[in-house]
């Protein structure tokens, strides 16, 4: 498993908690971060995916 494919399910998680937080506190900004993050680490993830892949059917 890539190394961006763990990464990026921490960074959602962070961002997950982020988001509540912002939102459970009245904090636009914090929300926002979260959101962000979280999205980042989404991509992150399919990128970790997608590496996985490739290297797989080079192995083939």
């Amino acid at each position: 498993m890539d190394k961006d494919r763990v990464e990026g399910a921490a960074r959602q998680v962070t961002g997950k908690i982020k988001e509540v937080a912002g939102r459970a506190t009245d904090d636009p900004a914090t929300e926002a971060e979260g959101r962000t993050e979280k999205t980042a680490g989404k991509v992150q993830k399919e990128y970790g995916k997608a590496k996985d892949e490739v290297r797989d059917a080079l192995r083939k």
